[in-house]
């Protein structure tokens, strides 16, 4: 098949979250499997500079002259279509928002010119001598392809991913007009959401299939607990929604192969990731003890990660005699809190604001337990990170989570399948209980805890077997076309 896979960002490119991931992971595993694939993403400048060699293939006009410039992602040979708009896409900043964090005011403008192009691109019309059979779309700054190309008579098949509800690119009805979109679409049954223009709904009311990153969040998303007011659409094309867990790129996430780490270690050599411990409490100021249970945490520190239940939690847990890491940033209040509860603590607790890959790696292999206290999860990566490098997760029992952790109770301890440790209410007290189990079972039943780490990185989670399902989904989408 040929397909063109549509992203706002892309690893090693640019990388915001676990979108970009995915973005390059799923396509290297389609090569592989013999498929004719092409990444089609913006041209940011960080991401052309990541690039490096790249020539223009194509010239096009939208709101402002444009240029596709075709390179490869680094390390394969994978083709990749940078849609080049100087006046959108070269700016200072993140993909989404300006350097103090703002949205950019015109996302609309931007991402709406994006899809138009990619829209062209797969039908052919820039004299690249390419038609796609099937485009595959990635959240709100993509879905607007669908819409667009339901609106011609010979088009491409259309697969929509979800990878977060909670983002769905909703700007005020009077942007509409200003987007030139066919008038048509102007509809409770098209982009409209209680007057409000759903860059989202193009993606769910006009693709031909629709999936989340994981089996239970598909499910999940159909109830209003977590369908963020969408959830009588997906109701209404629930035999159209379906969930394809997420792989990981067990190339980039190895501990035996990891440049990052301070000890390489397998399965064979799991005493070697004792040195990760001890370069991580070093790393981030604290003291180098064998013996305390060191927990660690990557990520946005937002309410929806349930940040603001481990805030609750860590004066219980640290009076346990644990330690506690952090990477991340997000919510400023929540980051001032944790800040000052480690200067308290200043012997069991570190918080390092920002993001850094190796400092991230380094985390998942030198942590004893990755705690991820998610309100909702449509996938999550650190769980599977973590479970590869020996690292026994604690996770909310939602979303992908579910999916991807064995909880430990008495029948998976029976029957030796356990991987880490699940809390099934959503509450800082219900965090806190399971994590004290699993410090318990850490301190005082080392044979099983040696169990959980040893079934957790035994498991494929590579790109492989969740490719072939998404060669199935491109099939269902061609006779749904």
């Amino acid at each position: 098949m040929r397909i063109l896979f549509a992203s706002s960002e892309v690893f090693p490119l640019i990388k915001t979250g676990g979108l970009a991931d995915v973005s390059s992971g799923l396509p290297i595993a389609l090569q592989k499997l013999g498929e004719d694939i092409r990444i089609v993403m913006p041209a940011y400048p960080s991401a052309l500079k990541n690039a490096g060699r790249t020539t223009v293939v194509a010239e096009f006009q939208t709101d402002f002259p444009g240029r596709v410039l075709q390179g490869k992602l680094p390390k394969t040979k994978v083709p990749v279509w940078f849609i080049d708009i100087p006046e959108y896409f070269e700016r200072v900043g993140g993909p989404y928002s300006t350097a103090s964090g703002d949205d950019w005011s015109d996302n609309a403008q931007r991402f709406a010119a994006f899809c138009n192009v990619v829209c062209q691109l797969a039908n052919n019309q820039l004299g690249l001598d390419w038609a796609a059979d099937v485009v595959h779309c990635n959240d709100w700054q993509t879905a607007l392809v669908p819409a667009l190309l339901a609106q011609q008579t010979t088009r491409p098949a259309t697969v929509f991913t979800i990878h977060n509800m909670a983002y769905q690119g909703l700007f005020p009805a009077s942007t509409f007009a200003r987007l030139n979109l066919p008038a048509q679409l102007w509809s409770m049954n098209g982009l409209e959401f209680y007057n409000q223009l759903s860059f989202m709904k193009g993606g769910l009311v006009f693709a031909d299939r629709i999936n989340t990153v994981s089996p239970s969040y598909a499910q999940e998303i159909t109830r209003a607990e977590f369908g963020c007011g969408l959830q009588d659409l997906l109701r209404y094309r629930q035999a159209s929604l379906s969930g394809i867990l997420n792989g990981i790129d067990d190339g980039e996430w190895n501990p035996a192969k990891d440049p990052h780490l301070a000890a390489n270690y397998s399965v064979r050599q799991l005493d070697a990731k004792a040195a990760n411990k001890a370069a991580l409490q070093q790393a981030f100021g604290l003291p180098v003890r064998p013996d305390a249970p060191l927990i660690g945490m990557v990520g946005r520190m937002v309410e929806q990660k349930g940040y603001d239940w481990v805030l609750a939690a860590l004066p219980a847990l640290l009076a346990q005699d644990v330690q506690v890491v952090m990477l991340g940033s997000g919510d400023k209040t929540l980051q001032t809190a944790l800040q000052n509860l480690a200067q308290q603590h200043p012997q069991q607790f570190s918080v390092r604001i920002g993001y850094s890959e190796p400092l991230a790696h380094l985390l998942e292999a030198g942590s004893d337990m990755f705690l991820m206290p998610s309100r909702f999860e449509p996938c999550g990566l650190n769980q599977i990170y973590s479970q590869r490098y020996g690292t026994v997760p604690i996770v909310h029992h939602v979303g992908g989570l579910i999916d991807s952790v064995i909880d430990t109770n008495e029948q998976t301890l029976r029957e030796g399948t356990a991987t880490g440790f699940h809390f099934y209410t959503g509450s800082a007290q219900a965090m806190t209980q399971t994590t004290l189990t699993a410090i318990d079972i850490y301190r005082n039943a080392k044979e099983i805890w040696h169990k959980l780490q040893l079934n957790g990185m035994k498991i494929d989670f590579g790109w492989k077997q969740s490719a072939v399902r998404y060669q199935a989904l491109y099939q269902q989408a061609l006779q749904t076309r």
